[in-house]
């Protein structure tokens, strides 16, 4: 174990990202998984709560649930409510089509954050992305959460598409009580087929930043630090946190680094057959990652802020780790420009 993963603490990951299923209702054109059908070899209810019960043993703090599309699951609200019995809290992203007053109520009081998936401010962008009629079904599902007092946000992924709405979408999800979180578009899953289609250009993603400075409400967890002014520095990380504070689970139970580097050469363990701990204290994956150092960063000026950016982004680009993220600021800007965008 490296020097610095021993000072640092962790002796489990902060929170963990489990996707449950590869089955969904939606076939969306970015989906980072190309979920779509339940695959042979899933993670059966009892293993599942094997996993619980490991995670909650660690004092894992939170699972990010994803899937495909978790509520396809039938036993997912038992998976939910014996998290929640372990004190693990979990956000629950959705594409809200299956959530109905009942499902709405049963999730209620309970330590659940929801994120429902909104791909822009009309049908016409959204159902681009989503399919026909995930518009108005999201909306219906929003409806419902926000009369139960669920905490929930909007989530978006940041594309060609959703770009001119950032405004509208703000103002929708606040309609509902919501807060508009953005996400980072990578090239994974159906993402690589549709990345050059659906991905902001360079200027498009300068622009975002200096909106992300105007919109301190908006979210954007870890996905947009290596584009972030310095006046959102203070609300989340500044390094990518895979391997180090998360991992992911993957429906089969395969444990990968993030969720956006679920491919063979980053798989790290098989739950429930290996034990977790072992993975996450010993696999060579994960100290491959709690080392990985991306020299040609150093000398830049932004280099505090985010490290690097995201190495999943620089895998799926490049096809490899160690380079820098070719979305960061110092590459849609001038080296000495830096300063005027906040380094």
């Amino acid at each position: 174990m490296s020097n610095q993963y021993v000072e640092m603490g962790l002796m489990a990951p902060v929170n963990v990202t489990w996707e449950v299923t590869y089955a969904c209702n939606l076939s969306c054109i970015h989906c980072v998984s190309d979920s779509g059908r339940k695959k042979p070899g899933e993670l059966t209810t009892e293993q599942c709560l094997q996993v619980i019960d490991t995670m909650s043993a660690m004092k894992v703090f939170q699972f990010n649930i994803g899937g495909g599309e978790p509520f396809m699951r039938e036993d997912f609200p038992d998976l939910m409510d014996y998290s929640h019995e372990k004190g693990i809290v979990t956000c629950i992203s959705t594409n809200g089509t299956l959530i109905d007053d009942e499902v709405a109520g049963r999730l209620a009081h309970k330590l659940v954050y929801m994120q429902v998936s909104l791909d822009g401010a009309t049908p016409a962008s959204n159902d681009a992305i989503r399919g026909k009629g995930s518009f108005r079904k999201a909306l219906n599902a929003l409806e419902f959460l926000s009369k139960r007092d669920i905490e929930v946000s909007v989530n978006t992924v940041l594309t060609k598409l959703s770009f001119p709405e950032l405004d509208a979408l703000v103002d929708l999800a606040a309609s509902f009580g919501a807060k508009l979180r953005i996400s980072r578009f990578r090239p994974s899953g159906r993402g690589k087929k549709n990345w050059s289609q659906l991905n902001v250009s360079r200027e498009q993603m300068l622009s975002f930043s200096d909106w992300l400075s105007r919109h301190m409400v908006v979210s954007t967890g870890d996905s947009f630090f290596s584009v972030s002014h310095e006046d959102r520095r203070s609300l989340g990380l500044n390094m990518c946190g895979a391997s180090k504070l998360t991992c992911c689970v993957s429906p089969l139970g395969e444990v990968y680094p993030c969720a956006f580097l679920q491919e063979r050469e980053f798989l790290a363990g098989k739950l429930p057959e290996e034990s977790f701990a072992e993975i996450w204290e010993n696999s060579p994956i994960f100290h491959s990652f709690r080392d990985l150092e991306i020299k040609s960063c150093e000398s830049c000026v932004r280099f505090d802020f985010c490290h690097g950016g995201c190495p999943a982004i620089a895998y799926h680009t490049q096809r490899r780790l160690g380079l820098p993220d070719p979305e960061c600021l110092a590459n849609c800007v001038s080296v000495k420009s830096l300063a005027a965008v906040g380094a």
